[in-house]
């Protein structure tokens, strides 16, 4: 078996159908293995071999070009009227209102009006004709196939007038979806122009100007006030804000200096930096988010799985209703067969599925590609559909409803000690330890200049403390337990160290085995925006917040009344919050998890959605994620909740509106009082419609 997988990117895909077509096409030549066509996105994986020629040859029938996904495409901008099909259709009005005109004067039958109309039908509907004819012959039944059957018929039986509006507005309606999908599209496009195609290098004392492909990791680049950053990379030199907007959706810019993180495609607003490129152009942040865009709109939703589905015995079922309207009352109750002939096409015209199978992928390509604008990578309609049926929301604690930062908050002498020995000690001690609050216990000495002492045998005592020695005595720090262990901790002790566990704070005491000297409290700060969140997501109608967290029992419970949650689940190792998830999951069904995607991944993957904050700075979250928050800002979180719960409903309007009009104007067909034009006229209306309310979908505010 071949392994080959080329990419391309297509121009021309018009519609649903014509994609289908064109992936069946590809998938009848003998050397291709497999086909992944992505309508969405406008590109196909092709596995095997395939030349251009041959992939431009399957799509000859819709006009497809193709170009290898690595060449940049300089897309000529053609205003939508002066398109040939569509300078067609113009022409193919034009004679369909001199055609009406000469009715009126020459008379409907008249060979000069039946002219007017024939060439109003073969301008406006040669495409049409050319893949409806053959399809035909193959026995191919799709909604080309049904308007040229319904076209032909109208003819034979004189109405040449209601032929020429059918085709008419038929190219209008193709006209008009692939004008929508071209505008959803644009969503995707232009994040493929927000990074520039070249950057300054400095090499020595030199500086060359030179094309992303061909720069290298390691590579110092230039980047001068105004100008965008071209490259992922770290800042060696210089400092200066950065608009990052197009990458995390954060509205403010970031402020940059040596050692920080700059993404491709962000805007450098006001001083000069110097940047060490530490990713291929293929590999950065804004490369990966398209990539990422792009596969989430080729991944079909649930809904759009189905109605893909239905449609696929919807038209046969359609082209036999209409032959049985035609038929049975001729020959069984004594019907006009010209009369009957005509309801039968009418049948053929309203069923149309137009409006039916643009249904969902409008809303859903619309979605995806305005949440990553917003700065939210959704990574495919089934997630985008489950996020708005989301029961439950559960946070992790640390970096996510809180800053992820602690401070020390309190210092307290219990003994001869002074309190800047009691912080000198303890940041001697933690000088060794990795954990979080070591490090809130290192700012603060640093900030209260705290005499500087050195420890000797040091010694970690995990989920407890910590020891070392000081001036040739052991000191200990660490949990109220570490030092239960070792001595009887004071009444009056126990009641402080309760009282600030009570407000959500970790108190770590400082002693030796036989006295506690003195203790700190240290509290990790929750976000300002956090409270708000929540009340968010509850008028949207999540039922349940839920905050996971591995502190103890009266942290997790201060902070949660706090914030309003509904429920708290504290002192929980990664395995624990796995199984609460899976618990949530039994009892609610629809259940998201919120973390930052590297230690909370295997509850991320449990939960109905895995949503992870700070995206563009971690490739764990992109990867373990079903929704990226791209900056690690939860304000998105109620924004994209909100985005999903419109689409869900726009999904189902479009379906229930597209289906409903078809019922009832065939209801209406069998009394006689649906024309074929109004057929017609109703299926380019619902397709409208249906656009039109998908598009609304990129109103949906961010705040």
């Amino acid at each position: 078996m071949s392994e080959t997988k080329n990419v391309y990117r297509l121009q021309g895909l018009s519609c649903t159908s014509c994609a289908a077509k064109f992936e069946k096409n590809i998938r009848e030549i003998q050397t291709v293995e497999d086909v992944q066509l992505n309508f969405g996105a406008s590109k196909i994986a092709v596995v095997g071999e395939a030349s251009v020629e041959q992939l431009e040859a399957a799509g000859a029938f819709d006009g497809i070009k193709v170009f290898p996904d690595r060449q940049k495409l300089t897309e000529e901008k053609i205003p939508f009227w002066q398109k040939r099909e569509n300078k067609n259709t113009m022409v193919s009005l034009f004679f369909l209102l001199f055609g009406y005109i000469s009715s009126f004067t020459a008379g409907e039958s008249s060979p000069a009006t039946i002219t007017i109309f024939a060439l109003s039908i073969l301008i406006g509907g040669y495409d049409l004709f050319k893949v409806g004819l053959k399809n035909l012959t193959r026995l191919e039944f799709d909604m080309k196939t049904l308007m040229t059957v319904a076209i032909i018929g109208a003819a034979i039986i004189g109405e040449w007038g209601e032929g020429a509006v059918v085709v008419f507005l038929f190219a209008l309606s193709e006209a008009l979806e692939g004008y929508s999908m071209e505008k959803a599209r644009q969503s995707i496009r232009s994040l493929m122009d927000i990074a520039p195609d070249t950057a300054i290098i400095k090499r020595g004392k030199q500086e060359f100007e030179i094309a992303v492909e061909d720069i290298q990791v390691g590579d110092i680049m230039i980047i001068k006030p105004g100008q965008k950053v071209a490259m992922d990379g770290e800042v060696i030199k210089g400092q200066s804000s950065i608009n990052q907007a197009a990458i995390t959706g954060e509205s403010i810019p970031v402020h940059k200096a040596t050692g920080d993180e700059v993404f491709a495609g962000s805007l450098n607003e006001e001083g000069f930096l110097e940047v060490r490129v530490t990713k291929l152009a293929e590999d950065t942040t804004i490369a990966k988010i398209i990539h990422l865009v792009e596969e989430a709109q080729a991944e079909r939703a649930p809904s759009q799985q189905f109605v893909d589905k239905f449609a696929k015995y919807y038209t046969p079922a359609v082209m036999i209703i209409a032959l049985l309207v035609a038929v049975i009352p001729p020959l069984l109750m004594g019907g006009e067969w010209p009369e009957w002939i005509y309801r039968g096409l009418a049948v053929l015209v309203v069923g149309c599925p137009c409006a039916l199978v643009i249904s969902t992928p409008v809303a859903i390509v619309t979605a995806i590609g305005h949440a990553a604008k917003n700065g939210v990578l959704i990574k495919g309609g089934i997630h985008l559909e489950e996020t708005g049926r989301l029961k439950v929301v559960a946070f992790d604690k640390t970096g996510t409803l809180t800053e992820g930062k602690p401070e020390v908050t309190n210092i307290a002498s219990l003994s001869n000690m002074s309190k800047n020995d009691i912080l000198a000690i303890s940041a001697a001690i933690e000088t060794f330890s990795q954990h979080p609050l070591a490090s809130a216990i290192l700012r603060k000495a640093a900030k209260e200049k705290a005499a500087e002492y050195t420890a000797e045998d040091f010694q970690s005592y995990t989920g407890k403390g910590a020891k070392a020695v000081i001036n040739k005595t052991v000191y200990y720090i660490g949990s109220p337990k570490l030092f239960e262990e070792m001595l009887s901790i004071p009444e009056d002790v126990q009641n402080q160290i309760t009282d600030l566990q009570s407000q959500g704070k970790t108190v770590m005491l400082v002693g030796t085995q036989e006295e506690v000297k003195g203790y700190l409290a240290v509290a990790d700060q929750v976000r300002k925006s956090s409270l708000s969140i929540i009340q968010k997501l509850q008028k949207l109608g999540v039922e349940k917040t839920v905050m996971l967290t591995g502190d103890n029992q009266a942290t997790g419970k201060a902070i949660g009344t706090q914030l309003g949650l509904s429920d708290v689940k504290a002192e929980l190792m990664p395995q624990d919050k796995l199984e609460a998830i899976k618990s949530l999951r039994e009892q609610y069904s629809k259940v998201a998890m919120i973390g930052d995607g590297i230690n909370d991944a295997p509850a991320l993957a449990s939960a109905t959605v895995g949503i992870a904050m700070g995206g563009a700075g971690t490739d764990t979250a992109l990867e373990t994620a079903d929704i990226a928050l791209m900056a690690d800002d939860l304000e998105k979180l109620p924004y994209t909740i909100a985005l999903s719960r419109k689409t869900l409903n726009v999904i189902k309007q479009n379906i229930t509106f597209a289906f409903g009009l078809k019922l009832l104007a065939l209801l209406l067909i069998i009394p006689g009082w649906l024309t074929l034009w109004m057929a017609i006229f109703a299926d380019v209306g619902s397709t409208l419609i249906v656009v039109l309310n998908s598009m609304r979908l990129m109103k949906t505010k961010y705040n």
